[in-house]
């Protein structure tokens, strides 16, 4: 048992780097005037970045012997998959929208699942060299700035950089949507919240990093009534559960889980 704790804890130093990596080849592609993009069969946009961050990411994380399950690799079948007690769970361009946009919010998803729950989660946004984590047994994340050459200038979990989701309030709710367009599910979520708060505010965010506003305390709720993927959630789930936040699926009133048949996510509400 030692032994496995100590393999997953250098496995997660490498999920960090590799996080980094992935966000230093995005930022390669992201400065260039122009880059490659098509749309794949499930109409959602691939750029060359979205590839070479799967590149290096991957090249990092088999080095930990630990099963991956990536956006972009072509994942095993559930009959092989099912017997995984641990596996990756990656996205290496989450927003590939607002990254062809420029506007900055993308971000790199790595997380660690353990019997189909996320037990670590990294999220680098290589933009702003912002990177959070958390690991859920610690019950602790935290969110480093790096230098700007996207190096660590400090040890991974320094007490300065912790962050913790927001205290409970009568007066306000902030809650993680759109400014510009909600579809009908969030508008009526939104609504049925309004009778037990003063105010309820409306932040708004791309990628993962919904995620983070909640755990880090800019926000207090996410409703999410739109598709999603396993690996759009994975490592955000992280860390908030770190935190003391749950994720729970509209579907079964549980936490959403992780590995399953079908990488489609049920809706989901981000809540204490």
């Amino acid at each position: 048992m030692e032994r496995k704790k100590h393999l997953l804890s250098n496995s997660k130093e490498i999920a960090v780097n590799a996080s980094i990596l992935g966000g230093l080849a995005i930022m390669e592609i992201y400065q260039k005037p122009s880059f490659y993009q098509e749309i794949k069969d499930n109409n959602s946009p691939l750029t060359e970045a979205d590839t070479a961050a799967n590149t290096v990411i991957n090249e990092q994380l088999v080095k930990t012997g630990i099963p991956i399950i990536s956006e972009e690799n072509k994942n095993l079948e559930y009959n092989e998959r099912r017997h995984w007690d641990t596996c990756w769970i990656v996205d290496p361009l989450d927003g590939t929208k607002e990254f062809i946009k420029r506007n900055g919010e993308f971000t790199v998803n790595i997380a660690l699942c353990e019997f189909g729950e996320p037990t670590f989660g990294v999220i680098y946004v290589p933009a702003t060299r912002h990177l959070y984590y958390g690991d859920v047994n610690k019950k602790v994340a935290c969110k480093t700035v790096l230098d700007n050459n996207h190096r660590l200038t400090k040890e991974l979990f320094d007490e300065e950089d912790r962050i913790n989701k927001s205290e409970p309030r009568k007066d306000l709710i902030r809650v993680v949507g759109s400014r510009s367009h909600m579809n009908q599910d969030t508008i009526d979520y939104i609504s049925s919240i309004k009778e037990d708060f003063d105010n309820v505010e409306i932040v708004s965010k791309g990628s993962s990093l919904k995620f983070c506003l909640v755990a880090e305390g800019k926000a207090d709720v996410y409703p999410r009534f739109a598709p999603t993927m396993e690996w759009d959630t994975a490592a955000g789930h992280a860390i908030c559960n770190a935190v003391g936040l749950k994720v729970i699926s509209q579907k079964t009133n549980k936490e959403l889980p992780y590995n399953k048949e079908s990488f489609l996510n049920p809706y989901f509400l981000v809540r204490q």
